[in-house]
């Protein structure tokens, strides 16, 4: 089975950054991510990041760690951070790990 390694599409628009996701979050891919995501913010500063996971099939811990790691850099430029779209299997790892207590981020969908 060959893997899809996960992508993002950034674009930038009235001070929401929006971040969509494409393919498996796992260990190889979270650091080119966090990478592409974290020089996004800090180049545009923006008041939100919003992050669609409606085409991530596949996500690990090295996801988990992904997003909250983005809700600190997002705090670091004053912003907040809303996830969208994702699956039944990745909510559950965002409920399990308690992510939607953190003031900082918003799950939907």
């Amino acid at each position: 089975m060959i893997q899809e390694r996960a992508r993002v599409r950034l674009e930038y628009e009235d001070g929401v950054l929006h971040a969509a996701v494409y393919g498996e979050i796992d260990h190889h891919s979270a650091r080119p991510l966090r990478e592409e995501l974290d020089q996004a913010l800090y180049k545009y500063r923006p008041r939100r990041l919003i992050i669609s996971l409606k085409c991530v099939s596949f996500m690990d811990s090295s996801g988990l760690g992904l997003i909250l790691g983005r809700v600190n850099t997002a705090e670091d430029v004053g912003a907040v951070v809303e996830v969208t779209d994702p699956g039944t299997q990745i909510k559950k790892i965002l409920t399990l790990a308690g992510a939607s207590r953190l003031a900082n981020l918003k799950i939907q969908g």
